[in-house]
């Protein structure tokens, strides 16, 4: 019978106990300890956090823990690589939960070597780290408030409904105006109507997005935070360009906290909005773009606003 000590002297717990066990990967440090504070907030029993070298070698990892926790930042490349490497292809072949705490040049490459469902954090907060981690239980137990999640889900649920309901509306209006609608056409890359004049240009949305930072030097910019919308336009006007955009660049554009765009990321994915391409020259590097439903939706709404004789916004 084996003992999990605490990492912060906590009295040890046995793991033929029914609950959850945590693993933690990370140097010993104040990083290892918030990590391990988070998981047992969560609900999880947590092992001694063992060092991100001895994990590349140690042959029984993962074997009896319900969730992994990662603490990369400050990891030189030679050891982040590998490590993201082994614990992504680890956690996606056992069906692991995995939370990877990653720094700002790392998000690229934690993106291109951990599965899709791995959650991403950049120099997070305790509540960040918590909600990961109560999201993360909540996956395979009885429903758990993550309230952070909850909230982004429903912002994510009432924007979509509201841009579709724009759309529609400008859409209705537009054909009382209009007896020959133009018809519907596709290319290789994009659906835009056979009308060219309402097909955005790149420079146009680029416009937009400047407009919109702009609040911030006249108002406090949490007030104007709309990470999915200031996403979404980065990601046409990319599309537009015929440019890629990395994660940690789609990051930037949101305008958010880095965990709370890398959140909103994944949101974004679950909603079929936004996937994931792979470097095919580079496979340390992943890149976002839109779905085509995203593309079409984009273009609808585009079209929409300039034959109501408006602005994009």
């Amino acid at each position: 019978m084996h003992d999990i000590a605490y990492a912060d002297g906590d009295m040890p717990v046995r793991y033929d106990l029914p609950s959850e066990v945590a693993l933690i990967v990370a140097a010993q440090g104040p990083e290892s300890v918030a990590a391990c504070r988070a998981a047992r907030q969560a609900g999880y029993r947590t092992r001694t956090p063992i060092d991100a070298a001895a994990a590349l070698v140690e042959p029984h990892l993962t074997d009896g823990v319900q969730i992994v926790l990662l603490e990369a930042a400050g990891l030189p490349l030679s050891l982040a690589e590998p490590l993201l490497a082994r614990l992504g292809g680890l956690a996606e072949e056992r069906r692991l939960p995995l939370i990877a705490t990653v720094a700002d040049d790392q998000i690229d490459l934690a993106a291109a070597l951990l599965p899709p469902e791995a959650a991403l954090q950049c120099a997070p907060s305790d509540a960040d780290r918590l909600g990961s981690a109560l999201f993360a239980r909540q996956q395979g137990a009885a429903r758990l408030h993550d309230s952070a999640r909850d909230t982004d889900a429903l912002r994510m649920r009432r924007f979509q409904e509201e841009v579709a309901r724009i759309a529609d509306s400008l859409a209705r209006l537009t054909r009382a105006e209009m007896s020959d609608e133009p018809a519907m056409v596709r290319n290789d890359s994009l659906a835009f109507r056979s009308d060219d004049a309402l097909l955005p240009s790149p420079q146009e949305i680029r416009r937009v997005i400047r407009a919109r930072r702009m609040r911030a030097d006249f108002f406090e910019g949490e007030l104007f935070a709309d990470p999915a919308w200031d996403m979404l336009l980065d990601l046409f006007a990319a599309e537009l360009e015929h440019r890629q955009v990395s994660v940690s660049s789609l990051c930037i554009a949101a305008a958010v906290p880095p965990t709370t765009a890398l959140r909103w990321i994944g949101t974004m994915n679950e909603a079929g909005l936004f996937e994931r391409r792979a470097d095919t020259n580079d496979r340390r590097r992943a890149y976002i773009g839109l779905t085509q439903r995203a593309r079409d939706g984009m273009l609808r709404y585009a079209g929409a606003v300039k034959r109501a004789g408006l602005n994009l916004a």
